[in-house]
């Protein structure tokens, strides 16, 4: 299923897209993409709803992060190979966590705004995952009975606020509106193998990114495990995995986002993105 939430900022509601593409709405049969709405159990009813019996969403309707009421959005860094590489860092022994404010959360085709005083904004195209089941100290063979499914991110970042600043990497990690999810959740039913999805990024119309999940150096199910070492994964939690080569800051010279660019980006089965950048 690819389920995702439609309408005003903050007033979204859940739907879901039929078998022609058309946009139903939800909100008769459940009260949002949240919570417990992502267990299994729950995603195998909707899955029996006929979906021609739902309302009809107007094409136009702004689409909203494909999942609400998250509780922690976590990020992986440097978890490609061939990113590290263009980076000149070396593949970290453990990986590299680190968090977005759920403030910087919103939908995949809202305006990025660039943060005041910055001069080297960036783009990460990666792929989300989105926690179903409850856990903590979750083994490695189990860990994807706890994914609920999957989606496109684009991990917005302010280099220098991330790494020419002393402390940690959040505050160029976290603003607002650097964590667009969507456009839609697909159930992990869908996506027969996470570990070999095609994924780009464009500025304007210049491809930087092409990459596949297959270069991820800690896979799916060694993410779920060893964040949940640290901490309780629930419901609606999401894991932004790490992104492949072709970011502006590893670009000869660098190359960075400005007020009017567009980006649009996207990962195979979990559809596409694109955003305006404005002055914040």
């Amino acid at each position: 299923m690819k389920l995702l939430r439609h309408g005003p900022k903050g007033q979204e509601k859940p739907g879901i897209i039929d078998v022609n593409g058309i946009v139903r709405d939800l909100s008769g049969q459940i009260d949002d993409i949240a919570g417990e709405v992502l267990s299994d159990e729950s995603l195998a009813k909707l899955a029996k709803i006929d979906l021609a019996s739902l309302p009809e969403v107007a094409p136009d309707t702004r689409l909203g992060p494909c999942v609400g009421q998250v509780g922690k959005f976590i990020c992986i860094g440097l978890n490609y190979s061939d990113h590290a590489a263009e980076t000149g860092a070396e593949v970290p022994p453990e990986p590299v966590v680190f968090n977005k404010w759920n403030s910087a959360i919103c939908g995949p085709n809202d305006d990025v705004e660039i943060p005041r005083d910055s001069q080297k904004t960036d783009w990460e195209v990666e792929l989300g995952v989105i926690i179903g089941k409850p856990g903590r100290y979750i083994d490695e063979a189990d860990a994807m009975d706890h994914v609920a499914g999957y989606c496109v991110i684009n991990d917005v970042s302010e280099r220098e606020f991330q790494l020419e600043r002393s402390g940690s990497w959040d505050k160029g990690k976290g603003c607002d509106t650097f964590g667009p999810l969507g456009p839609w959740l697909v159930t992990r039913d869908e996506i027969a193998d996470p570990q070999a999805l095609d994924m780009w990024l464009e500025v304007d119309g210049k491809r930087y990114q092409d990459g596949n999940s297959r270069t991820m150096v800690y896979q799916i199910p060694y993410l779920v495990a060893y964040l949940s070492r640290f901490m309780s994964l629930q419901p609606g939690d999401v894991i932004s995995t790490g992104t492949p080569p072709g970011v502006g800051a590893g670009q000869k010279p660098q190359v960075f986002l400005k007020s009017g660019q567009t980006m649009r980006l996207g990962i195979e089965g979990l559809g596409e993105q694109q955003q305006r950048c404005v002055k914040s």
